[in-house]
């Protein structure tokens, strides 16, 4: 499965690629700053096809069209285009993110930065990896040396779980903390060591499913803000690489 998900996601990045900086179909979905494009309908579309080819069995949950129950297990958590705002203003930063669950397990997950051109990927108790290197988490313990990761809900006006009170509060005690509008690879980041921690609240299982396997796989805990475990359906993540976790949680919690 995880070789079918790199496969389908790099297929998928080349049409995501092909449609970069073009006239772009744009709707709007609960608000003006929650929009979904025709690209990332036609990534969905191919990346759904290819799952009941090859899995006819497996069921789906994606991002545009919801959930496709299937006879077996097996369930394809897929975000077509994660960071679509950035997509759509010609910003660089998005990916593919493909996850299996098993149950309520994950079992593996993949990460394609497109643009990049860099998969990460990860399998239950296998570890994770970037292209084909091990990858790990940062060993760095000090939050006042840590560069961190956020992002904001379509609805940061509405400010839920106080977003912007924690942000503000954490910001003064990082070395610098980052937005960079693709949760699929904030988790990455967080899972290669570039970042040590990364918080959002109001997520969706498609926005974390193969993240969050990869944070573990490559050394790290993923929680919500009390230090809970929690599943996909969570709405609150942190991940980070263990060491600065108790720290977030102690701001975060509160």
């Amino acid at each position: 499965m995880i070789e079918k998900a790199v496969f389908i996601s790099r297929i998928a990045g080349n049409i995501i690629r092909e449609g970069f900086g073009k006239n772009l179909q744009i709707e709007f979905k609960t608000n003006k700053a929650n929009i979904v494009t025709d690209i990332d309908k036609k990534s969905e579309n191919i990346i759904k096809n290819f799952i009941r080819k090859e899995f006819p069995t497996h069921g789906i949950l994606a991002e545009e069209s919801g959930h496709e129950k299937g006879s077996s297990e097996f369930i394809w958590v897929i975000d077509p285009l994660d960071g679509t705002t950035n997509f759509a203003h010609g910003l660089p930063i998005f990916s593919v993110s493909i996850g299996v669950i098993k149950g309520k397990e994950i079992i593996c997950g993949v990460v394609y930065d497109v643009m990049r051109d860099e998969v990460y990927s990860a399998e239950k108790g296998s570890g994770s990896h970037l292209n084909s290197k091990r990858i790990k988490v940062s060993s760095n313990s000090q939050i006042e040396e840590s560069l961190l990761v956020t992002g904001f809900p379509y609805n940061i006006s509405e400010n839920p779980d106080n977003a912007i009170e924690k942000f503000s509060t954490i910001i003064k005690k990082a070395r610098g903390v980052r937005r960079l509008g693709s949760a699929a690879i904030d988790f990455c980041y967080v899972a290669s060591g570039v970042f040590e921690g990364f918080w959002e609240v109001d997520l969706n299982p498609w926005d974390a499913c193969a993240g969050k396997l990869l944070v573990e796989e490559a050394g790290g805990k993923v929680t919500n803000f009390a230090g809970e475990n929690i599943d996909i359906y969570s709405r609150q993540f942190l991940a980070g690489n263990g060491k600065i976790n108790s720290i977030l949680e102690n701001i975060l919690g509160k």
